[in-house]
């Protein structure tokens, strides 16, 4: 492969470059919309099999009507709403106004039930639940009654309202966030690259892998519903990558061409090189991303998915249109720069041993076990944090503390005895015995043990033979309580048939569906960072290093998580409210993401050690001078990465800013002390045993392998 794209690359460019344009013009037109077209909801976080969705589907399925109540209308009251006729008259004038909205299912009032649960502790508050039969329908609901409701202090939430608000903010954050990330990255590029034309070729990438990647989007939702988040990603990574790969292609071009050779002879020797490892590098980030597609929650798999196609766009964009580019530009790519920095360029394309980085690797390998230990203490430090990592479910309280629908969910959750769009739900069949014999249900289940739950209401027919109970738990639908009361009612439910249902429910299993999937996404992030990297190295040792290294990254990007998000550190200066813990499917997200990314730059660091070492050099001298290659461009490459994804800091939706902040910090700890002085380290103390391997794998390797080409005399 790499043969034929080097060959395509020394040819006539203009066809290339023409076929790219067509391209991009018709991916910009088709793709771009998808921003627009792909929505989110609660059910993105959950596994359709579940237990929970079961419920909903039999509910809708015997009475027409959504299980959930989607929206929660808070109505103030001077009086005491439990014996004040006119408060009661305004809550149930709330009621009214929502029955009256098209899409109304059902609504459940104080007025009318006379549930507790319904009125604050202090009785100057009480809460109307409405179900609608579309989240679309609620939002839309909400979005006509607010504004005519907002002079008499009512004021609207519920899951409904929330995720609408969500999927807003998300594609305003995205926007936002490129306006911030793209100047910023345009004069970090300038100052990497030491031109302005160079410095705009690595945006040009990044963006066409977006826009590329945004088609392919629009086309999988058509037989797959993706979620809107997958859009984050793939913008912030594809900015990544793009200008990840443009870095170390454009840079060995550079060398190639300062040794003397001529435009094509340098852009074979840089396919033959940095081609190939970029190659390698897209394809693994593809493979590792490749993990999330185990899991059944739409967000992990829309992530799987979006971020599959951007890491190999970004590799085919960065090996095909590229090169063409840079064929067509040829001593022009230099251009638009001032002298200071065109000599700063030609110094940096020669091999020196007199570079910082080249300094530095000798530095390590006087003392390697003594920085090793010293590294990987400083990081097991910092990474311990992670060990009282806590679980928080997706919902309301992912949004700005100036969210009306966080504020409804914090006063629900403060100020009245539950939560009442926060039901428990159990549907029996009528198989499972008589009217009798449900009523002695609920009244088992509204008796479990430790009053976490209200006395359950009285069980009502659905019709199509199922019955429903209903019970409305106090406090947190996540707390530790709650989740012990849903197992207690499923182990109560299920000998007679029953199901389990609700927001605690949801909770439970999403927590199941993540791990009972993570095995074996963890076999393929192993499979694939060892296959990799054996077939680059040849070695069984890096790949096991490497392993450890990328596990280590995580461990400390979680540690770090714990101190700003849960912790609450920083939180003033990143504008967010600590929540009391990390929502896990995001969590799963970010450290595969990390993963992907260790796996990425260890792919390019020891692909430049392997050709020092296979040209001659031992090995301390090999990582000496891999590092003074590749340090450098690490470097900046995890800088100009951490501006793409650290961009997502100013979003309002926590777990993005999270995402975003976090992927940073991984890939900023990954570059500068794993990559720089612990891996250096380790190669040191080992020496000539890094390039272990048991024979029967060296002949496979032989057969099968990464193997560089000899170098091409210069000008030839």
């Amino acid at each position: 492969m790499i043969a034929r794209l080097s060959a395509l690359a020394a040819g006539p460019p203009r066809r290339v470059l023409l076929g790219a344009g067509v391209l991009f013009l018709v991916a910009a037109a088709f793709g771009v919309p998808v921003t627009t077209i792909l929505k989110s909801s609660n059910t993105d976080f959950q596994n359709p099999s579940a237990e929970n969705q079961q419920v909903e589907k039999i509910i809708a399925r015997a009475t027409g009507q959504r299980a959930a109540y989607g929206v929660a209308a808070l109505v103030p009251s001077s009086g005491e709403v439990r014996t004040n006729r006119a408060a009661q008259l305004e809550a149930a004038h709330v009621a009214s106004m929502l029955a009256a909205q098209p899409g109304f299912q059902r609504v459940i009032d104080y007025p009318a039930t006379h549930l507790a649960e319904l009125v604050s502790r202090d009785g100057r508050q009480t809460a109307v639940l409405a179900a609608f039969s579309t989240q679309e329908g609620s939002a839309a609901a909400v979005a006509r009654l607010r504004p005519e409701l907002a002079g008499q202090g009512v004021r609207f939430g519920g899951p409904d309202v929330a995720f609408s608000e969500i999927n807003k903010r998300t594609s305003s954050d995205l926007k936002n966030a490129e306006i911030l990330a793209f100047p910023i990255l345009l004069l970090l590029s300038f100052w990497v690259f030491r031109g302005l034309i160079a410095a705009a070729l690595p945006l040009l990438v990044g963006g066409f892998a977006i826009v590329l990647t945004f088609l392919a989007l629009r086309l999988i939702n058509e037989l797959t519903g993706l979620s809107i988040f997958a859009v984050n990603l793939v913008t912030g990574m594809g900015l990544g990558l793009g200008i990840d790969y443009s870095l170390f292609v454009l840079s060995r071009y550079r060398e190639e061409l300062a040794g003397g050779a001529d435009t094509f002879a340098a852009i074979k020797r840089t396919m033959q090189t940095a081609g190939r490892t970029v190659l390698y590098s897209s394809l693994t980030v593809a493979g590792a991303l490749a993990s999330l597609l185990v899991f059944p929650l739409r967000f992990l798999y829309s992530m799987g998915i979006g971020g599959m196609v951007v890491a190999l766009s970004a590799g085919v964009v960065a090996l095909v249109v590229l090169p063409a580019v840079l064929v067509a530009l040829g001593p022009r790519v230099n251009s638009l720069a001032p002298a200071l920095l065109q000599r700063s360029a030609a110094r940096s394309a020669q091999t020196s041993e007199e570079g910082a980085w080249f300094r530095l690797g000798r530095g390590v390998m006087r003392r390697p076990g003594l920085v090793a230990l010293a590294t990987a203490a400083v990081l097991l430090t910092i990474a311990s944090p992670a060990l009282r990592l806590q679980l928080i479910p997706a919902d309301a309280h992912v949004l700005p503390a100036s969210s009306q629908s966080r504020q409804i969910a914090e006063t629900l959750g403060r100020n009245f005895a539950s939560d009442g769009s926060q039901t428990i739900s159990m549907v029996v069949p009528a198989s499972a015995g008589s009217g009798k014999s449900v009523d002695a249900l609920a009244l088992h289940a509204g008796a479990t043990p430790a009053g976490q739950a209200s006395e359950a209401t009285p069980p009502r027919y659905l019709g199509r033979g199922t019955w429903e109970i209903e019970l409305l738990p106090r406090g947190s639908d996540a707390s530790v309580a709650n989740q012990q009361l849903v197992k207690r009612l499923r182990a109560l439910a299920h000998p007679q048939g029953a199901l389990v249902g609700g927001t605690t429910a949801w909770f439970i299993d999403q927590k199941a569906a993540i791990s009972a999937h993570l095995p074996l996404a963890l076999v393929i992030l192993v499979c694939v960072t060892l296959g990799t990297l054996f077939l680059m190295t040849g070695s069984v040792v890096l790949p096991l290093m490497a392993l450890l290294m990328n596990l280590l990254t995580v461990a400390v990007g979680a540690g770090l998580l714990v101190l700003i998000f849960q912790d609450g550190h920083l939180s003033s200066l990143m504008g967010f409210s600590p929540i009391g813990g990390l929502e896990e499917s995001n969590l799963v997200l970010l450290f595969t993401v990390a993963f992907a990314l260790s796996t990425d730059y260890g792919v390019f660091l020891f692909a430049r050690i392997k050709e020092a070492h296979d040209s001659g050099l031992a090995t301390r001298e090999a990582v000496a001078q891999g590092l003074e290659r590749t340090g450098r461009l690490i470097t900046a490459a995890a800088l100009l990465f951490c501006v793409a994804v650290g961009a997502f800091v100013t979003s309002h939706i926590f777990f993005i800013k999270q995402f975003g902040v976090g992927t940073a910090l991984a890939v900023a700890i990954d570059a500068t002390f794993v990559r720089a002085l612990l891996v250096p380290a380790l190669m040191g103390r080992l020496g000539e045993r890094t390039w272990w391997a048991p024979r029967p794998l060296r002949r496979l390797h032989t057969r099968i392998g990464l193997h560089e080409e000899l170098a091409e005399p210069s000008g030839a």
